[in-house]
């Protein structure tokens, strides 16, 4: 069982995704949150798996309180659900530690999907999103902004298709190794750079130029 927490400042957003969160059997609600403080508040209280967060909200948004929730060292993984799509917004709150971004017209079976993915500790971005964020904010620059990544060439080669978004089922499949495998190969990268998760390992492997745009 995925214990989820819903924080959105509209509570009849907010409402209705508890009611169709919970419908699902193998989710369930542990709690609510109106703003970003009862956000960081509640996650504390209810250690819930995967934080549903929306990012517009009064007092402390959803940037601010993913960035403290971070900072707690809690285990909860962040997804973003929101109408908000621009790439500022979106790269706030990826550097703020979130995990996943969806849109709120993402039918409710990808929203189940999505939940699992990142509390499994899969990246998830909206694919409307991903292409624009990567070319509005790493592909431009022109010299790498973070450090090169210090990398085997089999874990270079897995980087680079999780950076293209692959699963762990898909990678494995390309490279003809077991998923068990692949799962520890990321899991090391994450170790060996000090990262949250998937997400941070996509923004690195782009910043740091091991990926290029259209590479």
């Amino acid at each position: 069982m995925i214990r989820v927490l819903v924080a959105d400042d509209e509570a009849i957003v907010r409402e209705g995704l508890v009611a169709v969160v919970g419908s699902d059997p193998g989710l369930a609600v542990v709690g609510t949150a109106g703003d970003g403080h009862e956000a960081v508040a509640a996650t504390r209280r209810t250690l819930p798996d995967v934080v549903l967060m929306d990012i517009r909200m009064p007092g402390l948004d959803g940037v601010e309180a993913t960035r403290r929730i971070v900072a707690s060292g809690s285990a909860a993984k962040v997804l973003v659900l929101t109408t908000v799509e621009q790439d500022d917004v979106v790269l706030a709150a990826l550097r703020a530690g979130v995990s996943g971004f969806l849109l709120t017209s993402v039918p409710r079976d990808r929203l189940y999907a999505g939940i699992r993915a990142v509390a499994d500790g899969e990246a998830l971005l909206a694919p409307s999103i991903t292409r624009r964020l990567i070319e509005s904010h790493v592909g431009a620059s022109p010299t790498p902004l973070a450090a090169p990544m210090t990398l085997t060439e089999r874990q270079a080669d897995i980087v680079r298709l999780v950076a293209r978004g692959l699963s762990n089922q898909e990678i494995a499949d390309r490279t003809h190794l077991a998923v068990t495998t692949v799962k520890g190969y990321v899991s090391d990268v994450l170790v060996q750079h000090r990262l949250r998760d998937r997400t941070q390992l996509v923004v690195l492997a782009y910043e740091s130029g091991l990926v290029t745009v259209g590479g």
